[in-house]
């Protein structure tokens, strides 16, 4: 027998088990406690989505006017707590996710005062007489009856957990369609049919063709929250490179003028440290470099002078940001890089790649073809 389908029977079987051996009336409240659990469950995640879906542009707007990176060394608590707040603050996917979480805890806390009032209402419905006449009423119409009674009402109780189990693997589907066990899943029989009948006409029009756009602007967003750590790390700007970086811009016309000066400049001037990188590469030995030490040393490798342009951007009125993927070897591979991407608000406020380490070997500045030799991390 397939695994879903083991898997199925396995959880009705012993749904129906349980409610054989505790008798009418606790299976009966167990399968309550499972459908009104259920009931508050949806709520809440309904509730909590649209919740997100109403706040986040507010959110975003409040975050844009009162987040600022200070201008200091950041200890290592305080610049986690930036790096989640400003990624709060620019990623919608993440800031969705953040609001969810704290509009479902909230909700839940306010939904489950109802309970007490459900089971209130359950025992008059279910349970009319006093406790003690149930109790004697059972013992005189036999304990065989009210285990049979109990293992249908478990058997239903079954039915909606294998129900649950089915949603949640059709979700695992058709969010990550090329994962593991994802093909073994979908070619079973059990799982075909209630994914035909009952799940694809209730979220099949919400999910198809979704999952892997879903499971790439997440692990885009993450990619960036990773990035992210270089602006924070790189927020204190030293006077020296500041000053450098404003006179270098000053007779620039518009951002795109301004970013490459700076790439023209950082082109000129910083060398690369092929001691550096093999010592990294034949060796696994790293020498962490800051962008004050790279402007000072005038040498680097690929992640330094990133770095380094990105500070000297950011003094020069310019949104920019490290990105870190593959960079062509020259040999027919691809090996570990880094680059920048920069904002012109004066165009629209669209991203232009360029790579300020590759400047000496030929214009990789906004180039046709930079995607085709620059891949980054998804």
């Amino acid at each position: 027998m397939e695994p879903v389908s083991l898997a199925v029977l396995l959880v009705i079987a012993v749904s129906l088990l349980q409610g054989f051996g505790r008798g009418a009336r606790n299976s009966s409240q167990r399968l309550f406690h499972f459908i009104w659990e259920g009931v508050l469950l949806i709520a809440a995640l309904a509730g909590a989505a649209k919740l997100a879906q109403l706040l986040s542009s507010p959110a975003s707007r409040w975050l844009q006017a009162h987040v600022h990176l200070p201008q200091k060394e950041m200890a290592g608590l305080e610049q986690a707590w930036y790096t989640f707040l400003t990624s709060v603050r620019d990623l919608p996917l993440l800031r969705f996710g953040v609001l969810f979480l704290i509009g479902y805890a909230l909700l839940r806390l306010l939904l489950s005062t109802l309970t007490p009032l459900a089971w209130r209402a359950f025992g008059a419905a279910a349970y009319p007489a006093r406790e003690a006449e149930e109790g004697v009423e059972e013992a005189r119409s036999g304990r065989s009856s009210s285990r049979a009674a109990g293992a249908v009402i478990g058997g239903l109780h079954g039915v909606g957990r294998s129900f649950v189990l089915l949603a949640l693997l059709f979700l695992y589907v058709s969010v990550f369609p090329t994962a593991p066990l994802a093909g073994n899943i979908e070619s079973s029989p059990v799982y075909r049919q209630a994914a035909d009948k009952l799940l694809q006409p209730v979220a099949g029009g919400l999910l198809a063709g979704s999952g892997p756009v879903i499971t790439e602007a997440v692990g885009s967003e993450f990619q960036q929250v990773l990035q992210r750590r270089y602006e924070i790390i790189d927020s204190n700007i030293p006077a020296d490179i500041g000053d450098a970086a404003r006179e270098v811009a000053a007779g620039a016309g518009s951002d795109r003028e301004k970013a490459e000066l700076l790439y023209e400049w950082l082109g000129k001037r910083i060398a690369y440290d092929w001691d550096k990188a093999d010592n990294y590469t034949s060796k696994g030995i790293w020498k962490e470099q800051t962008p004050e030490e790279t402007f000072k040393s005038r040498k680097g490798v690929c992640i330094d002078t990133a770095r380094l342009y990105a500070v000297m951007a950011r003094s020069a009125g310019l949104e920019v940001r490290v990105v870190t993927g593959l960079g062509a070897d020259g040999r027919g591979g691809f090996g570990s890089h880094a680059w920048n991407e920069v904002k012109l608000a004066d165009e629209g406020g669209k991203w232009i790649p360029l790579d300020a380490t590759w400047a000496s070997t030929g214009d990789w500045f906004d180039s046709a073809d930079f995607d085709k030799t620059h891949v980054r991390k998804i």
